[in-house]
């Protein structure tokens, strides 16, 4: 088979015989119960080397209440540590990335004896799946009506559920006519209502 699923990973046996498989080039989908999928990442922290970790685990998918609500990438690099200024202290490091963005979000490392899982960004600032697609949606509408060219911003209010386009006084006059109602009619299939800006 090209992927084997491996369910309801629990204990430590299960752990080690996913990362056994893995890494001897079985193509494998583990399915672990975990409030977080940072969680999910450090139930493997203990069970297999920190270092191995990008190697047995490269994408997390987390799905809450049967959406996909999160996606993250795995990558190992040599770098000081965030939070840490010191050269002498660059250690092998597993930074945690948003899988849409590719902003990283998590550092592990061991420091001592103890390996640490460091957040380098707030929680407040990340892109949830739904205002990605929202945006993508936008700016795909914008690239048909005026092409290829930029000159636009698109931003996506979750708080107020409003999308603002920001974009030059011509290209304003433009998509203020017919292209602008369906702008309205994509954004109001997520909920939210359309705001355009010029920009002088």
């Amino acid at each position: 088979p090209d992927y084997t699923f491996f369910d309801e990973m629990r204990d430590t046996k299960d752990f080690q015989l996913y990362a056994d498989l893995r890494l001897a080039g079985v193509g494998m989908v583990g399915v672990v119960h975990a409030t977080s999928p940072i969680d999910a990442i450090q139930r493997f922290i203990g069970r297999v080397e920190l270092g191995m970790i990008p190697s047995i685990v490269d994408t997390v998918i987390f799905i809450k209440n049967g959406n996909v609500e999160k996606v993250y990438s795995l990558e190992t690099t040599v770098k000081i540590p965030h939070g840490l200024k010191e050269e002498d202290l660059a250690r092998p490091v597993v930074v945690v990335r948003d899988f849409l963005t590719g902003e990283a979000e998590y550092e592990l490392y061991v420091f001592g004896e103890r390996t640490f899982v460091v957040p380098i960004k707030k929680h407040g600032s990340r892109v949830s799946m739904e205002e990605y697609k929202l945006k993508s949606a936008v700016e795909r509408a914008l690239q048909r009506f005026i092409g290829d060219g930029g000159g636009y911003e698109v931003k996506v209010d979750s708080s107020s559920s409003l999308v603002v386009v920001e974009l030059s006084l011509e290209q304003y006059n433009y998509i203020a006519g017919k292209p602008r109602r369906k702008l309205e009619r994509i954004v109001r299939k997520f909920g939210y209502e359309l705001e355009l800006r010029p920009v002088f």
